[in-house]
């Protein structure tokens, strides 16, 4: 295992370098180690090309890659950061806490439709959640060739769930030690150990031309395949194994270094027992024997060393008369061997490239595109090829071969295709190239599945610039909408602070580009900020350097806005680009245009609710009640969840209920439910009469909806209640001595569903110093989870609170609710406790 900070914009061991990396014999932080040691053994368990460790950060529900193996970070920036609640393998698994395996592309894209338009390559991959004492800390993950139409083995499931719960132990261990499982750098980026090779070897020998006597080392004999025993102690060992000619080039040097008194240098090869070529390199000279201090007659030697290069690197020679450029990559993006041809093409001597990373040392290698062909390569371990353009007249033919330990890139000069950005520095795309063909695909496909899930204009442009920035390049995003005839800016970044505000707001008539745009229906594209300024003179300009795009964003022939892409550096934008960057622009209108229809019907659907649920509870002496309720963070933010509590001729009215659905018609329908009851239970009507009346009611008022209730009538003085369900959850109920139990209440089905169903009534008493809990399902339910132990779990915080003013106990109750991103359904929790002057604790028991 090595480690390397290549693919770093920091040099390790500097300031801004991540935490945990090794940089002039630093050793890593003991985190750090722990890590790269369990994503080598992942990889190389499951048979991968790749691995890396998400870790929990600080940032609450937000996963980071803490440790990526086997690629250069700089291509896989965009999954660094992972939220637990996107439609990812990763988050799946560490949500779920149940591995996830994906044999091929094709599984995948069923399964998680956002990772393959991402990522459109055919490989697998492996996902396990990692468990650290009773906390699930991230996810180990392997990347491995695609097995089609065969599911991952066992045996690779089992080996990587063995080391995940390893690698969780460990980081329990350092977390008792003082150093949390957490992770907010950078990725650590691990080299992979090469594919296993024979070991280089070098032996020696040593020819006395007098006396004809050879001597060997053991590696010497060890490559031959012969022991010490058998040597013959001649050259006819050596002889042998050469081809005829280099046998008479064996024996010419010989006499050459008899008759000279310099030494004289040879290179032949020599053929090995497995048949494979060695390297032979001789030397003869002169030389006075041992301890011949009299200055007598020097005796002739060659000496030799044999060279066994194992697995064997490319062999210079042959690679320099090849006709086309040759240089490889490891798996980290540096160049490990330039041939002669490759330097002029890439106009860099061999010096200056090996041992770089590519895109740093070429930095035209890090446009976009040709990111998006080294990704392939590298995922789908098939060749790769496409045209690059070096400079504004040079392009190359490009091929990538991948293997397991690096990548291999042949280069050819070629003549210019049709079309030719007009970029002043960086190169574009050439017309028809792969690159583009592959973006038209997969970028607006990623965009859409990434829209859908997008509810709030808030929400549509984080996810524009977090799906559209970096599949262009982008630095810079605003995005302006249209009220009144005047355009008002809802979202930006990456622009300085305040530079927008002076565009803000400003009308039709205006002679900018974005109102342009927008106002003709076209986009508009500008290569560099000299040509904006040209287009538009004394128009304020945030950058001397750079590119702009405006897009018009319209959806079905109405105009909603303005989107402005901005680019650090001058570039082309080809025709697929345009094209690609338009069909965007319809997607992002449609989803603002949604999105504006949201947030309407979402303030008249909060307005109904507020006016709805009630404002205060009614003060009744002997029983305190505390109502509390918690829109959901999916759908429309507001539901069909209600409470109340009315003083009724019977007694204290206690009521909870749940609405199918979200939205107007939810909150509308609870509307119409919470007054029916109100009414029946003014009226005069027992418990059953009660909720008998209402489910007939809905039934009449929309049949195709159905709602849960509970209702509840207690008499403060007496603490006698009588309890109704129609398909509601058990109410909790806390004694006086503070032990906590769900009621058992029998109970009938759901309401508006059959005209003629029964609810059965259920008689309690509630001693002074009790604590009923009623809540609707929001509460207790969790995506996967028994919704049993969802209330378990809120019998024991009841329980574990005690004693306590209603207000703390409903802060602990909902408080963890409050706190989780992924709140799919509204919460609604209604409080009463009964208590008595004087009185002592009773029991509270079931009646007939």
């Amino acid at each position: 295992m090595t480690w390397h900070g290549a693919t770093r914009p920091t040099p390790l061991g500097e300031p801004g370098a991540a935490a945990g990396a090794a940089d002039g014999g630093r050793v890593p932080d003991e985190l750090s180690l722990v890590l790269a040691q369990a994503v080598v053994s992942a990889t190389e368990s499951a048979g991968g090309y790749a691995g890396g460790i998400y870790l929990r950060s600080r940032t609450p529900g937000l996963l980071r890659l803490a440790v990526l193996a086997g690629l250069p970070g700089r291509l896989f920036r965009p999954w660094w950061r992972m939220h637990v609640n996107r439609p990812f393998p990763v988050a799946e698994a560490y949500r779920s806490g149940r591995p996830v395996n994906l044999a091929d592309a094709e599984e995948a894209m069923r399964r998680f439709p956002q990772l393959m338009a991402g990522l459109p390559f055919p490989f697998g991959s492996m996902y396990v959640p990692i468990v650290s004492g009773n906390d699930r800390v991230g996810v180990l993950v392997v990347l491995r060739p695609a097995t089609p139409g065969e599911p991952v083995a066992p045996p690779d499931r089992y080996r990587l769930q063995h080391i995940a719960q390893r690698l969780g132990t460990a980081l329990a261990e350092l977390g008792s030690d003082g150093t949390p499982a957490e992770w907010d750098d950078d990725p650590l980026p691990v080299q992979l150990p090469t594919v296993t090779a024979m070991p280089v070897r070098i032996g020696h020998f040593d020819w006395d031309l007098d006396s004809g006597a050879v001597t060997a080392d053991e590696e010497l004999h060890a490559i031959l395949g012969i022991g010490p025993a058998d040597f013959p102690g001649t050259i006819d060992a050596l002889a042998e194994r050469l081809a005829p000619e280099d046998v008479y080039g064996l024996w010419a040097l010989a006499r050459a270094a008899v008759g000279s008194q310099v030494p004289v240098v040879r290179r032949m090869r020599l053929r090995g027992p497995d048949g494979r070529s060695h390297l032979l390199e001789l030397t003869g000279r002169w030389a006075h024997s041992p301890g011949d201090d009299s200055g007598g007659r020097a005796a002739s030697h060659l000496t030799g060393f044999l060279v066994d290069l194992g697995a064997g690197p490319i062999v210079v020679e042959a690679a320099d008369r090849l006709p086309r450029g040759i240089f490889s990559l490891d798996r980290l993006g540096r160049i490990t061997y330039v041939n002669h041809l490759a330097e002029r093409l890439l106009g860099r001597v061999r010096e200056e490239l090996v041992g770089r990373v590519l895109w740093e040392v070429l930095p035209w290698f890090g446009h976009p595109a040709y990111e998006d062909h080294h990704r392939a390569a590298l995922l789908s371990d098939a060749p790769v090829h496409f045209l690059a353009r070096r400079t504004p007249k040079e392009w190359l033919s490009v091929s990538m071969y991948p293997g397991h330990d690096g990548v291999t890139i042949t280069l050819a000069a070629t003549d210019r295709p049709a079309y030719t950005p007009g970029s002043v520095v960086t190169p574009g795309v050439g017309l028809g190239s792969s690159a583009d063909r592959s973006a038209a695909l997969y970028r607006p496909v990623a965009l859409a599945i990434a829209l859908t899930e997008a509810v709030t204009a808030r929400q549509v442009s984080a996810v524009v610039t977090e799906e559209l920035l970096p599949a262009f390049g982008g630095r810079q995003l605003a995005i302006y909408l249209l009220s009144e005839r005047h355009l008002y800016l809802a979202w930006e970044t990456g622009f300085p602070q305040g530079f927008l505000d002076g565009f803000d707001g400003v009308g039709l008539d205006a002679r900018i580009p974005g109102v342009e745009a927008l106002t003709s229906g076209r986009p508009i594209f500008f290569e560099s900020m000299e040509r904006l300024a040209a287009a538009y003179p004394g128009i304020p300009i945030d950058a001397d350097v750079g590119a702009r795009a405006f897009l018009p964003l319209i959806a079905s022939g109405r105009p909603v806005g303005t989107c402005i892409l901005g680019f650090d550096q001058p570039r082309g934008f080809s025709p697929e680009e345009r094209t690609v960057l338009t069909a965007l622009a319809g997607l992002i209108a449609q989803a603002l245009q949604r999105a504006q229809r949201y947030d309407t019907e979402a303030a008249l659907a909060r307005g109904l609710q507020d006016a709805l649920l009630p404002h205060r509870l009614p003060v009744v002496k002997g029983v305190d009640t505390l109502g509390r309720y918690l829109s959901g963070t999916q759908g429309m933010d507001v539901g069909g969840d209600w409470y109340d509590v009315v003083e009724t001729g019977r007694g204290l009215a206690l009521v909870i209920g749940d609405v199918q659905g979200h939205g107007v018609p939810a909150a509308a329908t609870m509307g119409q439910l919470r007054s029916a009851v109100r009414a029946f239970a003014l009226s005069g009507h027992d418990p059953q009469e009660v909720m008998s009346g209402t489910n007939r009611l809905l039934i009449d008022l929309d049949p195709g909806q159905f709602a849960s209730c509970c209702y509840i009538v207690l008499d403060p003085a007496t603490g006698i209640a009588q309890a109704v369900r129609a398909g509601h959850p058990q109410p909790v109920l806390r004694h006086p001595d503070g032990t906590v139990e769900v009621l058992d209440l029998p109970g009938g089905i759901v309401l508006g569903v059959d005209a003629t169903a029964s609810y059965p009534v259920t008689e309690l008493r509630l001693a002074p110093g009790a604590m009923l809990a009623l809540f609707t399902d929001g509460l207790v339910e969790q995506a996967g989870v028994d919704i049993d132990l969802g209330i378990e779990r809120l019998r024991g915080t009841i329980a574990s609170v005690g004693p306590a003013p209603l207000a703390d106990i409903a802060d602990r109750v909902i408080g963890d609710a409050k706190r989780a991103d992924d709140r799919p359904d509204d919460i609604a929790l209604l409080l009463a406790a009964r208590w008595t002057d004087g009185l002592s604790p009773g029991a509270v028991e079931p009646r007939s």
